[in-house]
C-alpha cells in the first residue's frame, strides 16, 4: 500500500485510496470480504427443523402467521401479509393502487429494474423521475417541478400533458436502506393526485424522524432476498396501514380461493405468491436479531465514514438528517466517474466486494422509450457510486 507523503496528503490513485480506507475499516477482518452475506445465528435450525418435523413446509402454516405479526411489530405498520417475494410485493402493491394498463407510474430512473417491472405487469407504463444527491431517493423538488411542466390534474387525476394517460401513482425507494424524504414525497403526492408507494425492499428498520419506513406510503414492499438485512431465502411482504387493502392483499396473493373446508372456488384471476412456512421460519428467526444485526452495521458504516474522511476525491453517502438508517449497503461518491470502474477492479483485486449502483432504468432496452424528466443527478450517481463490503459480522472484529 502506498504510504502518505510527509504533508499527510495522499497522492496515491484513486483506486488504491479507496482499498486502503476499506481495510483501515475492516481492521482485522478475515478476507475475502463480501458485500453482504447472510447470518444466521439464532433459531434459525430450531425453526426450519420444526417446519421439516410437522411437515408444514408449504404456505400454509404457523410462522407464516408469526413472521406477518412480527413484521408489523418491528414495522410498525398495522398489516404485513407475506409474499414470496419482494417483486411480487411490489406487483400486488400496484394492483392495489388501481394501476391499470394504459396508466402511467412514477418510478425513480434510480433503483433496481424490479420497480420498474412490477409496473409493466399490470400493463401500465413506467415514467422515471430524478434521484436526489444527498439520499439517492426520489428529488421531491425535481418531481414537483417535472409534474408542472408533463403534467394536469382535472377532476381529481393528474393525467400526462402529452399522452393524456393517467399518472395513477408515485413509487419511491429507499435506495441502500437511506430513508428518502417522506414529508416532502407524500405532499407531492397528494397535490397531484397520487398514490404513494414505498419500495422499501432494502429498508427494513430504517427510521425517518422516528417512524420506520413503509408506513408513510398507502403501500409498501419489503424484500428478503438472501442479501437483505433479513433474509427468508426468498420473499417479501406488503405492508399497509389500511385493513381493506391488508384483506385484499392476502386475497391476491393466495391465488383468490375462497375459505372453505375442502372446495376449490376462486373468484378472481389472482397470484400464487403467497410465502412458504418454511421461508417464514428463517424469518421469524432472523427478525428476533434485526436490532443486533442493525446496531453491528451502523458501526460499520461509522468505521467507513470515518475511515474515507480523510481521502481525497471521494466522499461518503451518510444517513439524511432526522433519519436512522438500518445501514444495509454502504457506499462512497467518487468526484471523478472516470474512478468507478478502476476502484472496483482494485477492491476486487484485494479480496473485497464492491459493486456500481443500478443501471438506470431508462438506459434498459425494453424502457428505453418510457417517459422521463431530464435525470441529470441520477446520471452522476450512476457513474461515481460505489457500494463497499457491508456484512454484519465485518463489525465483529
Amino acid at each position: 500500500m502506498t504510504q502518505a507523503p510527509a504533508s499527510g496528503v495522499d497522492k496515491s490513485p484513486v483506486p488504491l485510496r479507496v482499498v486502503a480506507a476499506v481495510q483501515r475499516a475492516l481492521g482485522g477482518s478475515q478476507l475475502p470480504a463480501a458485500l453482504h452475506q447472510p447470518e444466521f445465528r439464532g433459531a434459525e435450525w430450531t425453526y426450519v427443523k420444526d417446519c421439516l418435523d410437522t411437515g408444514w413446509v408449504s404456505s400454509v402454516g404457523a410462522y407464516v402467521d408469526r413472521f406477518e405479526r412480527e413484521l408489523e411489530r418491528a414495522s410498525g405498520v398495522r398489516h404485513a401479509v407475506a409474499a414470496s417475494t419482494g417483486t411480487a410485493a411490489l406487483h400486488v402493491c400496484m394492483l392495489l393502487a388501481g394501476v391499470g394498463r394504459g396508466d402511467e407510474v412514477l418510478v425513480p430512473a434510480l433503483t433496481f429494474v424490479a420497480t420498474a417491472n412490477a409496473v409493466s405487469y399490470t400493463g401500465a407504463v413506467p415514467h422515471f423521475v430524478e434521484a436526489e444527491d444527498r439520499t439517492l431517493g426520489v428529488d421531491p423538488e425535481a418531481l414537483e417541478r417535472h409534474l408542472q411542466a408533463a403534467a394536469r390534474v382535472e377532476d381529481g387525476v393528474c393525467r400526462n400533458r402529452e399522452t393524456g394517460a393517467v399518472i395513477r401513482a408515485l413509487v419511491v425507494t429507499h435506495v441502500l436502506g437511506l430513508p428518502c424524504d417522506l414529508d416532502a414525497l407524500a405532499a407531492v403526492a397528494d397535490r397531484w393526485s397520487l398514490v404513494l408507494v414505498e419500495d422499501a425492499a432494502e429498508a427494513l428498520g430504517s427510521h425517518m424522524r422516528g417512524v420506520h419506513v413503509g408506513g408513510r406510503g398507502r403501500l409498501s414492499a419489503l424484500s428478503f432476498n438472501g442479501n437483505k438485512i433479513v433474509t427468508t431465502g426468498g420473499g417479501g411482504a406488503i405492508l399497509t396501514n389500511d385493513p381493506a387493502l391488508a384483506v385484499r392483499a392476502k386475497h391476491l396473493t393466495t391465488t383468490a380461493k375462497q375459505p372453505h373446508a375442502w372446495a376449490f372456488d376462486h373468484d378472481e384471476v389472482a397470484y400464487n405468491y403467497r410465502l412458504p412456512n418454511l421461508n417464514a421460519a428463517l424469518g421469524c428467526a432472523q427478525l428476533e436479531r434485526l436490532e443486533d444485526m442493525i446496531a453491528r452495521k451502523r458501526v460499520l458504516a461509522a468505521r467507513y465514514i470515518d475511515a474515507f474522511a480523510s481521502v481525497e476525491g471521494v466522499r461518503s453517502l451518510v444517513e439524511p438528517a432526522g433519519s436512522r438508517s438500518n445501514a444495509w449497503l454502504n457506499g462512497i461518491v467518487l468526484d471523478d466517474p472516470a474512478q468507478r470502474d478502476p476502484s472496483l477492479e482494485a477492491l476486487a483485486a484485494a479480496g473485497l466486494t464492491g459493486r456500481p449502483l443500478w443501471t438506470l432504468m431508462h438506459r434498459l432496452p425494453m424502457y428505453a422509450s418510457c417517459p422521463r424528466a431530464p435525470l441529470p443527478v441520477a446520471e452522476a450517481l450512476e457513474a461515481r457510486v460505489v457500494t463497499l463490503p457491508s456484512s454484519a459480522c465485518l463489525a465483529d472484529e
